[in-house]
């Protein structure tokens, strides 16, 4: 057995019943899950835990998703990567949130 770290994922989502199930399903993956309800609660998490992972929602009560992508990818030097799961966001704002570009304006090489 070796002592690997536990990868931690931060969850920012205001939906009780994703939270529940993720609360649930990512632990017995081998996961460490901190949770966040809305968006600044979400950046603080962020800054206090430096989780490996974030699963965002992008239509939180407080503060737009986009608006936690771009308050990240200042803090992370853009290493920023993001999945979408609906069409519930516009075309040009998700053009705007899968751009891989630094807060520095250079791209970066994760995408």
């Amino acid at each position: 057995m070796t002592d690997r770290p536990i990868p931690t994922v931060l969850l920012i989502e205001d939906e009780p019943e994703i939270r529940r199930f993720l609360r649930t399903t990512l632990p017995e993956h081998g996961f460490r899950l901190y949770e966040a309800v809305t968006g600044n609660e979400g950046l603080a998490e962020a800054q206090a835990r430096n989780p490996d992972l974030m699963l965002l929602d992008l239509g939180l009560p407080d503060m737009d998703g986009l608006q936690i992508i771009k308050n990240l990818r200042e803090r992370y030097a853009g290493n920023v990567m993001t999945h979408r799961r609906t069409s519930a966001t516009s075309s040009r704002n998700w053009e705007w949130a899968t751009d891989s570009r630094r807060s520095d304006g250079r791209r970066s090489r994760s995408r």
